[in-house]
């Protein structure tokens, strides 16, 4: 019996990208759900993804951040394999979500992270780099089994790098030509935008470090 599959996108106030993103998801008949948690959004995501043929979308009433609204999502289906996404995707297509796909339904990997497009040099960069991207598709256990703790906001990436390495689980990394995402200056401006871009990054390592205490003191097994 071939693996189910759902897609599952948290996202906070991203209206003008939602659509687009969940018609792609709908449209290329991947998946058995597509799951959209709206953290807190005060714009039309939520509206917006019912559109464009999410199977559910469900409006969370305040911010839960990123890591709980996927897990919401995850309590939303039953599938074998979870394919996480951003909300703030440009030019996703169909190829794009089979590249992640494949190592995971062959069996290859137990989860697969796609790469987005930085431009050459970016690109080989960005693989030297710790896993925090958001499109990546993997076995339900790989998030399942995190305590919750774990499953905060930038946390739950490098949380699911970390289990997958502790367990000796095969993951790894997949190019995604002409993917790009909609930057932060563009959605609150430069001054806003390169504030958050900072904190993000203070927010990043912190999580790394966390995580790997947390593996250290044995609550990441």
């Amino acid at each position: 019996m071939p693996a189910s599959i759902a897609a599952i996108v948290a996202a906070y106030n991203e209206e003008p990208t939602i659509g687009p993103i969940i018609e792609t998801l709908a449209k290329s008949q991947l998946f058995r759900d597509v799951v959209v948690i709206s953290d807190g959004s005060t714009d039309r995501t939520a509206e917006r993804a019912r559109e464009a043929g999410a199977s559910l979308v469900h409006q969370l009433p305040w911010k839960h951040g990123k890591g709980a609204a996927m897990l919401h999502g995850l309590a939303h289906t039953d599938a074998d394999i979870i394919f996480f996404l951003d909300a703030d995707l440009k030019g996703l297509t169909r190829e794009h979500l089979e590249r992640i796909l494949k190592p995971v339904l062959e069996g290859k990997m137990a989860m697969c992270v796609g790469i987005r497009d930085r431009g050459t040099l970016g690109t080989k960069l960005a693989k030297h780099l710790p896993l925090i991207g958001g499109e990546r598709a993997l076995t339900r256990r790989v998030v399942e089994d995190l305590p919750d703790r774990y499953v905060q906001g930038f946390m739950v990436e490098s949380a699911m790098n970390y289990y997958c390495r502790m367990h000796k689980l095969p993951y790894g990394t997949v190019e995604l030509p002409g993917l790009h995402i909609r930057r932060k200056m563009q959605k609150v401006g430069f001054l806003k935008g390169a504030k958050e871009y900072i904190k993000m990054g203070f927010q990043i390592a912190k999580a790394i470090l966390l995580v790997r205490w947390g593996r250290l003191k044995g609550e990441i097994v």
